[in-house]
């Protein structure tokens, strides 16, 4: 396991204006290409989006995680196909993805916090970061989508298909930022 000082926690988090501006910009764009690996389930489709969030908040902390999924969800809101298979328009904001959209956000920002508090420095924390990061996302997500489907049905068509993939999705995305850490380290 690599050493872990202050400039390894949420790497971009102190990026200059400049740099900033592109980390949210590449960052959404990241996230817009996540939404189209894409598994069909209805009325919630099995995307890459969790993994791509959880490499923001831990990777950007939290001001500039929340920059980056706020421009993916302004991109979209404008038109532009970043939501799952392409869709775009702000109506999907309140539709029934729309709490899942919006966990997005709080749940980057949230992973943010954590990494900048020291939660990437061993392994277990930063799966305990993202996991809680998947949680979010599932609050708000079947929260509203109880709304158009009923509590029960909410859960068993937003959240109980999804666990095995929250999983795995979680462990990869502690991987891949342990992988980026090395070898940014050794450079």
């Amino acid at each position: 396991m690599i050493a872990h000082n202050n400039a390894m926690l949420a790497p971009f988090a102190k990026s200059s204006p400049l740099a900033a501006i592109g980390v949210v910009l590449i960052g959404s764009w990241l996230l817009a290409a996540s939404a189209w690996i894409e598994a069909p389930m209805w009325p919630v489709p099995m995307t890459a989006q969790t993994y791509a969030v959880l490499l923001i908040g831990a990777a950007c902390g939290a001001r500039l995680a929340a920059a980056t999924v706020g421009a993916y969800l302004a991109q979209g809101a404008l038109g532009l196909p970043v939501f799952a298979g392409g869709d775009a328009g702000a109506a999907h904001l309140i539709g029934p993805t729309g709490g899942y959209l919006f966990g997005f956000l709080i749940a980057a920002t949230v992973i943010g916090w954590l990494v900048e508090r020291g939660w990437s420095a061993r392994f277990v924390p930063l799966i305990g970061a993202m996991a809680l990061g998947h949680a979010i996302v599932f609050a708000f997500g079947v929260a509203h989508l109880s709304v158009f489907t009923g509590p029960e049905a909410a859960v068993a068509s937003g959240f109980t298909p999804f666990i095995v993939g929250a999983i795995v999705k979680t462990f990869a995305a502690a991987a891949t930022l342990r992988f980026g850490e090395t070898a940014f380290a050794r450079k």
